[in-house]
């Protein structure tokens, strides 16, 4: 995702200031919130690139009269940090909350060179979960996080693949394998309480089933 695509995302003009950025995506994310669009993916799908557009924004628009001294921007994800610069964010999406204290965790920044391999990964491991290739989508992420184990956002990639993959096998009634892709997700991603949420809704429907 370059600079580009993240102002066309947010319907922001080239060059648009911070306070335009942080009032655009607020609109957008209420819009297209997983919490209000419980059955629409391409809703979620539109979530989660509206949030990476405005994190990456953010890291690169300087508010009027700072200095360009900063965090970097691989310190602050919408995931793991519930604020940003002192404004209150929309709640995090269903698949995406990680009830992590943000004093706890200190995540290096990526190279130039991770940061790259993490987004293209990202746009790979989306058209992938879109059209069913989980065993792909699967082998992707499993890589991306052997090579930045630092990164929750690539942790919480990997659960919700473990995750679709299992809900898959449930409604292919293979239900052993099912269960052994969904403990996976939680084992990936404890503190993911929307995440458990939606394997405990798996696995009632696993019970049902039997």
């Amino acid at each position: 995702m370059n600079l580009a695509d993240c102002y066309r995302l947010l319907g922001l003009k080239y060059g648009a200031s911070t306070a335009e950025v942080k009032a655009s995506y607020r609109r957008l994310a209420r819009q297209y919130h997983p919490d209000v669009n419980l059955e629409d993916k391409l809703a979620q799908e539109k979530f989660i690139e509206l949030t990476e557009a405005y994190k990456f924004l953010l890291s690169v628009v300087k508010p009027p009269g700072i200095e360009e001294v900063s965090t970097p921007p691989q310190t602050v994800t919408p995931a793991s940090t519930p604020q940003d610069a002192g404004v209150s964010q929309p709640p995090p999406p269903r698949t995406k909350v990680t009830r992590k204290p943000p004093s706890v965790e200190f995540n290096p920044p990526l190279s130039d060179v991770e940061k790259q391999l993490k987004w293209n990964s990202y746009e790979q491991l989306q058209q992938l979960l879109k059209y069913g290739r989980f065993a792909r989508a699967i082998a992707l992420v499993e890589g991306l996080a052997q090579r930045i184990p630092q990164d929750p956002e690539v942790r919480q990639w990997q659960a919700i693949a473990y995750q679709s993959w299992g809900r898959h096998l449930v409604h292919e009634r293979q239900l052993d394998k099912a269960r052994v892709y969904l403990k996976k997700a939680l084992r990936t991603d404890p503190h993911n309480r929307s995440l458990w949420a939606e394997v405990e809704r798996d696995f009632r429907r696993i019970e049902q089933m039997l």
